[in-house]
């Protein structure tokens, strides 16, 4: 399968107005963003967990990255609440799941093998802090290397932001809006650009909330090559 997968074009798409689309584990439903593959795949996606849902054991081998948009996920090593922000590195396991239900947003098979970095965040617990050069821009880093950096932004209100991303980007609105070449994104709106491309948007008169993605769309070739085959 290959969804949005021609990584030199804008992609948006409203995760509000998706349809979901049952996993083959019950009660685990998703929203594909973008795919790379069949059930082991690179993919980008939403993943909504019913109360008492689960998959079973599994490894990730090309490791997992996700953040919880609602409720509690959970497996053998912690709960998540919404909020949180987790990174498995590559040959990590466990057993997801969730005792009263949660959705999250998840990113498989798009680490560097040699990528062995656990990361367990309370965003909501991290205090935001400004950056020389972008007004209106406050930031809590998350995760960087040498191929992406990885944070949550508060675009104040009213505020126009212009950022350029050498190495592509993705933005997911957590809370708030923003427009972006005349259309405007919500609550769970998710824009790819491209590399070598500009962002930029507009806030209205409510602050937005974005967690962000830059620099990793220059090795999309060498995730996808890594793919069992």
């Amino acid at each position: 399968m290959r969804l949005n997968a021609d990584f030199n074009k804008r992609v948006l798409v409203h995760g509000q107005k998706m349809d979901w689309i049952d996993s083959p584990m019950p009660g685990v439903q998703r929203r594909p963003l973008d795919r790379i593959g069949g059930e082991v795949a690179r993919a980008t996606s939403m993943v909504k967990y019913a109360p008492g849902s689960h998959f079973s054991p599994h490894v990730h081998t090309g490791g997992e990255e996700f953040v919880v948009l609602e409720g509690i996920f959970q497996d053998e090593h912690g709960d998540y609440p919404a909020g949180s922000y987790c990174r498995n590195p590559p040959q990590s396991s466990h057993t997801p799941g969730s005792k009263l239900g949660c959705v999250i947003f998840v990113k498989l098979w798009q680490f560097e093998p040699d990528d062995t970095t656990q990361v367990r965040l309370d965003c909501d617990a991290m205090q935001a802090s400004t950056q020389p050069g972008h007004v209106g821009v406050s930031v809590i880093p998350l995760h960087q290397d040498s191929v992406e950096q990885v944070s949550i932004e508060i675009w104040e209100a009213n505020s126009e932001i212009e950022q350029s991303l050498e190495g592509g980007a993705e933005f997911l609105v957590l809370d708030g809006s923003f427009s972006e070449r005349g259309e405007n994104l919500v609550k769970h709106s998710w824009l790819r650009l491209p590399a070598g491309s500009t962002l930029r948007a507009k806030t209205g008169d409510q602050q937005a909330r974005v967690w962000v993605k830059r620099g990793h769309l220059l090795n999309v070739d060498e995730q996808e090559a890594r793919l069992p085959r």
